[in-house]
């Protein structure tokens, strides 16, 4: 067998065995750590630690926060034993919402900057092209002068005979 094609089968199994070895038990494990430390329940990415009950409990995944009965958020603990929920959630929040307006921000200048650069190349053609337009005007109007001076030169003033055809 290959090692390219080993390597991605043996991260797919590892992967489904992490899987399968979180999901095993899933309401147990948490409460088999009531009466531990903080540091000892939260080990597990799952688990929320309640200060005021001193009690490991699963973390709730169907209401996004965990209901005041279960623990209030000022006590809850979850990912560090130092920070509370309410600080976790205010933080993040923040965090996000600078993200996304240095996001719009960037969005609005590279917008605003892109637009400029073509207007500016909008108008160079412009004046390219208003530039040629003249030059060939010039020309015109000096090849009809000339063709002018010939026909009097040679006494074709007259009508040509092929006008009506054009």
């Amino acid at each position: 067998m290959d090692l390219r094609s080993f390597v991605p089968a043996l991260l797919l199994l590892l992967s489904l065995a992490t899987v399968f070895a979180q999901t095993s038990a899933p309401g147990k494990e948490c409460e088999a750590k009531n009466g531990t430390s903080c540091e000892e329940c939260l080990k597990k990415v799952s688990c929320l630690w309640c200060i005021k009950t001193k009690t490991c409990v699963t973390y709730p995944v169907k209401t996004i926060l965990p209901p005041h009965a279960l623990c209030p958020l000022n006590d809850a603990r979850w990912g560090l034993c130092w920070m509370n929920f309410q600080i976790l959630i205010i933080t993040m929040a923040v965090v996000g919402g600078i993200i996304i307006i240095a996001f719009l921000i960037c969005l609005f200048c590279c917008c605003k900057c892109e637009n400029i650069g073509s207007e500016r190349f909008q108008a160079k053609m412009q004046k390219q092209a208003n530039k040629t337009k003249t030059k060939q005007e010039e020309r015109r109007a000096e090849m009809k002068e000339r063709h002018d001076e010939i026909r009097k030169k040679y006494g074709l003033n007259g009508q040509n005979p092929y006008s009506r055809f054009a």
